[in-house]
């Protein structure tokens, strides 16, 4: 568990109830106010991704993302297996500009180098840009759609 101001935690997900919130969260944000269609937002690297989630102090969940590695970020990252793809990084409206969604990213790199990856990758919408490059990120590659939203691929070395 990585502390984060009083108010609340970031946790990696290991229970059912805390992957029901984390899930709900994506249906709310990616279904709900961007319109992704539910059947792609949810896919087989669910099973096997490493999920966190930022909980208030009174148990209210407020954001989450995952993490792939291995042959499940190949797709995301290419063949090298020390990168990971971070992805799903959902912040419910309630949380917005508060932290939380970079205190998930740090939440992720730190389950990425636990994992003995030295580098994320991600997709990022790119109205999110510069969330992401005062994190790190740099951004490469041209710009392309995915589920009708405009993205840039990034990648941060950890």
């Amino acid at each position: 568990m990585t502390p984060r101001p009083s108010w609340y935690v970031t946790r990696t997900v290991t229970d059912e109830q805390d992957r029901a919130a984390c899930f709900q969260l994506r249906k709310d944000v990616f279904v709900g106010e961007q319109n992704v269609p539910e059947e792609i937002e949810y896919d087989a690297y669910d099973a096997d991704a490493v999920h966190v989630i930022a909980v208030a102090a009174d148990g209210t969940a407020l954001g989450t993302g995952r993490l792939l590695h291995g042959p499940a970020a190949a797709s995301h990252t290419g063949p090298d297996p020390v990168v990971g793809s971070l992805g799903r990084l959902a912040v419910s409206k309630e949380a917005r500009g508060l932290g939380v969604g970079a205190a998930l990213v740090r939440a992720i790199e730190d389950a990425a180098r636990d994992a003995g990856l030295t580098a994320v990758d991600l997709h990022a919408q790119t109205h999110a840009l510069r969330f992401y490059e005062r994190l790190g990120y740099v951004a490469y590659g041209p710009e392309f759609m995915d589920a009708g939203i405009a993205h840039r691929a990034m990648r941060r070395a950890i």
